[in-house]
């Protein structure tokens, strides 16, 4: 079953296999091999998740357990590039909430890296050098938030959309939020946790 699993991804990729499919599960062991199967035997798999992007970890899988004492950990960097920036503090901790669950080791598939998730491309735009970095990371992706507010006419339901999934597709549907079940669901996760952390500064 384990040895079938890549050319089944392939088919649900494509689209060739109905949305019934099992979950698939990956496992890296400590020589990089990768083993991908829809039966996990140990606690090691990770859950993979189909989004536009591609294939990568559910966010719900990533580090959860240490979601509390991270985000107390990364609050004041959060709270100084905020400030420094002019956006809320809740904000920003709602994209990290969304993106990473505040785990610097995140990885997408797509390429994506850290906190707020940084493209190599954005974090080349804004000069992050390194994405792993809990500081850069923040700054480099708290000013491009900050630039999409400006240019969506601080719609956050744009920004975060482009954020997401790119201005380029928030353009390229007429300014409105692209019909991507992956950026329609995102737009509404984050919104809900700016909505929590917003009530528990009251």
């Amino acid at each position: 079953m384990k040895r079938q699993l890549s050319c089944i991804i392939i088919l649900v990729l494509v689209g060739g296999i109905p949305n019934a499919l099992a979950d698939i599960y990956k496992y890296v062991d400590k020589y990089g091999r990768v083993t991908l199967t829809d039966k996990p035997d140990n606690s090691s798999y990770k859950k993979l998740v189909k989004t536009w992007k591609g294939w990568e970890e559910a966010k719900s899988q990533i580090a959860l357990k240490d979601f509390d004492k991270n985000q107390q950990v990364h609050s004041s960097t959060i709270d100084w590039v905020a400030k420094r920036y002019g956006l809320p503090p809740s904000l920003l901790h709602a994209v990290i909430s969304a993106e990473s669950a505040y785990d610097t080791n995140a990885i997408s598939r797509a390429g994506a890296v850290g906190l707020m998730q940084l493209m190599p491309e954005t974090a080349k735009r804004y000069g992050v050098v390194n994405r792993r970095n809990p500081v850069d990371n923040i700054d480099g992706g708290t000013r491009y938030l900050r630039d999409l507010l400006v240019m969506f006419d601080n719609n956050l339901q744009l920004a975060l959309a482009a954020y997401n999934a790119g201005e380029g597709a928030v353009k390229q549907y007429g300014n409105k939020v692209p019909p991507y079940k992956e950026t329609r669901n995102y737009v509404i996760k984050v919104i809900n946790f700016y909505k929590q952390y917003r009530e528990e500064e009251v």
